[in-house]
């Protein structure tokens, strides 16, 4: 009888142990088809002088800044400006994972899993891990998730909200800044932002010298 007994624990183990590796042999398989699935073609944006042909200062500034918001609201600025305390990651925008927390400065939970633990200072592409030497989430005054483009507009604004930047050195940090400029070089598996850092940054700076209106709503 304990013989059998015996015999029976270790099937069970067995088919226990099987059905664990082969849950985790799934969960790897979808992890890597996500990071080698090919992106989605960028939207492409259209230069300042396509809106040369709007009269009214305001409505072009107004526009400018909706093309503009194609960057803006795309997956690659999104999901390091999330309005909670959890980065989100690939073009779905789905919860990081592992599990990590904003932390302080955006760069992780003290003691636990920060950053710079698995992102470094250039793209690992072998692993789809994104990296740059300033990697970290946008501070939670800077959130951007959940809010419309015209929300996002005043915000931005908002030396109180935008780390103290005046308008000079806003249309610097968008035009320059190579963390944002990261989101049109973010390694295999993911579509860069719309257009170039370049024409992104002349948007920027036209909607600026025009008044720097916003969207309603």
């Amino acid at each position: 009888m304990n013989v059998m007994r015996n015999a029976t624990m270790a099937l069970a183990a067995g088919g226990l142990a099987v059905g664990l590796l082969a849950f985790a042999e799934s969960g790897f398989r979808r992890a890597a088809d996500a990071a080698t699935e090919p992106p989605a073609n960028a939207a492409t944006l259209q230069p300042v002088s396509a809106f040369a042909r709007i009269k009214d200062k305001n409505a072009r500034a107004v526009a400018m800044f909706e093309e503009a918001g194609k960057v803006i609201q795309s997956p690659r600025c999104m999901n390091c400006h999330p309005a909670g305390e959890r980065p989100t990651q690939t073009d779905r925008m789905t919860p990081h994972q592992p599990l990590v927390v904003r932390g302080d400065g955006g760069m992780g939970a003290p003691g636990g899993l920060v950053c710079s633990t698995c992102h470094h200072e250039t793209n690992f592409d072998p692993a789809g891990v994104p990296g740059n030497p300033k990697w970290s989430l946008a501070p939670v005054e800077m959130a951007w998730q959940g809010k419309t483009l015209g929300e996002i507009c005043v915000q931005i604004k908002d030396k109180g909200r935008n780390g103290g930047k005046d308008m000079a050195a806003l249309v610097k940090h968008m035009a320059e800044d190579d963390l944002v400029g990261w989101g049109w070089h973010p390694g295999v598996g993911r579509a860069p932002a719309p257009g170039t850092q370049k024409q992104f940054g002349a948007l920027i700076k036209a909607w600026a010298d025009a008044g720097a209106g916003c969207p309603k709503g």
